[in-house]
């Protein structure tokens, strides 16, 4: 879309500008890289000085923001989210897929295409496989026997999702995602020899999902590995056989959780946070990033480091760490006056 007058996009958001209202915006940037006619925002203390230097021709602040700021200025009660609804208005357009189905798309007989679907290119959809209602697969997407997808749903090319997984509506599956592999399941005999264990569960995943690229969810060994409703998945991330993942958890990049673990609705673990085997991560609890995870987590509660310890507590511990240089230098001090007073005159 062309540039907006900020006076526009305060009224847009029942807002006043603070500045020149006459302004044209032609698109939005990062604070720290915005340029001459772009809208930023800024909602942290943090970013003050960032504010005051920006080259963006307006910010997005908060109500009570009282930092200097040389840009015009939209007072919001959420900066961020606003901003976010204000970078929509000018992104390009959307990538519409027209309903139909590609000719070299194999689809196997028996399967339930619902109405209005798009299925693209090189597509190979397994029997009794069963697509909801607007349903897009966009490319060299393979769904074996028995999957089914609710409405509404959308996955990018390269999307592999195996025998039997069963995903509600308003999916959406990045590049690279693969759903129902097997889990890693092995007996192990006196020689350390490996024999796989047959896994034969599935995976159930529930509405309002959306699991980012090149992340991957083991079927169960037996039961199912379950991902509840508007859970959100960011890219590289790995969860493996029956694991459960609770309503509204959120796992960023690089997490990975052992089997038969299970996080709690609302929970969030953060990038490259991992979990063992037969955990529980409660409701609402916060796992920080690269944190190592080796017990329980209660409900509610923030825990950091290897292994994951409640965030003060690891908060004292290293600063206690901290100060080991100082403890052993003093320590050397006091071991050398102790020998100094013991030893014999003369």
């Amino acid at each position: 879309m062309g540039g907006l007058l900020l006076s526009d996009i305060a009224g847009r958001l029942n807002a006043v500008v603070e500045g020149d209202a006459a302004i044209v915006i032609n698109g939005v940037a990062g604070i720290r890289y915005a340029e001459p006619g772009d809208l930023s925002f800024v909602s942290q203390a943090r970013y003050a000085a960032d504010a005051a230097t920006t080259k963006a021709s307006a910010l997005l602040v908060a109500k009570d923001w009282r930092y200097p700021v040389l840009a015009a200025v939209i007072r919001v009660d959420q900066p961020e989210a606003v901003f976010a609804e204000v970078a929509s208005w000018f992104a390009a357009p959307a990538v519409t897929y027209a309903p139909g189905i590609h000719p070299t798309a194999v689809i196997a007989s028996g399967a339930v295409i619902g109405s209005d679907v798009h299925i693209g290119p090189y597509c190979v959809i397994g029997p009794e496989v069963s697509l909801g209602d607007r349903t897009v697969l966009v490319g060299h997407n393979v769904l074996g026997s028995g999957v089914s997808i609710g409405d509404d749903g959308l996955l990018y090319p390269m999307v592999t999702i195996r025998e039997y997984v069963k995903i509600g509506s308003r999916f959406i599956a990045h590049n690279g995602v693969v759903i129902g592999s097997d889990g890693f399941g092995y007996d192990v005999d006196g020689q350390g020899v490996r024999t796989k264990i047959p896994q034969i569960g599935i995976v159930e995943i529930g509405d309002d999902v959306e699991i980012g690229a090149n992340s991957t969810v083991d079927r169960a060994r037996f039961g199912k590995t379950r991902i509840g409703n508007g859970v959100k998945i960011d890219n590289l991330v790995m969860v493996a056989h029956n694991v459960t993942i609770g309503d509204h958890a959120v796992l960023v990049s690089q997490v990975g959780i052992a089997g038969s673990s299970s996080v709690g609705h609302h929970a969030i673990l953060a990038g490259q946070a991992g979990v063992a085997g037969h955990l529980e991560i409660g409701p609402g609890a916060l796992v920080l990033a690269q944190a190592g995870v080796t017990k329980d987590v209660p409900a509610k509660a923030v825990v950091m480091g290897f292994p994951a310890t409640p965030q003060k507590e690891f908060a004292t511990n290293q600063a206690a760490l901290n100060r080991l240089p100082q403890l052993k230098k003093r320590l050397a001090e006091l071991e050398a006056r102790i020998a100094a007073l013991e030893s014999p005159r003369g």
